[in-house]
């Protein structure tokens, strides 16, 4: 049930058919982990460990515990697969040939 006092957040994470983007409602004074353990998202993306995955507010690394603003958008990262740099030395090189 929506309580008047409660502010609105949204979470989001890249899953494997797209972006996963969920609206949640919580109180005040939630965290991120709250946040997101209300949205469901863990259940839609059991991939998900927040024990090893960074989270961050509109682009900025947060802790778990960081407290929410309201129309804040919680997104879960995943780990890089390639060291991003690395990677456009590669695709350089490829082209040079």
């Amino acid at each position: 049930m929506r309580n008047s006092a409660d502010m609105m957040v949204q979470v989001c994470c890249q899953g494997g058919s797209g972006l996963v983007s969920l609206s949640v409602n919580v109180a005040p004074d939630s965290t991120l982990q709250e946040a997101i353990q209300s949205s469901g998202i863990l259940k839609r993306l059991p991939d998900i460990d927040l024990r090893t995955q960074k989270v961050g507010v509109f682009g900025k690394l947060k802790p778990l515990d960081a407290r929410l603003h309201p129309q804040d958008r919680i997104e879960i990262y995943h780990p890089l697969l390639a060291d991003p740099m690395e990677a456009r030395r590669r695709r350089a090189k490829k082209q040079k040939s």
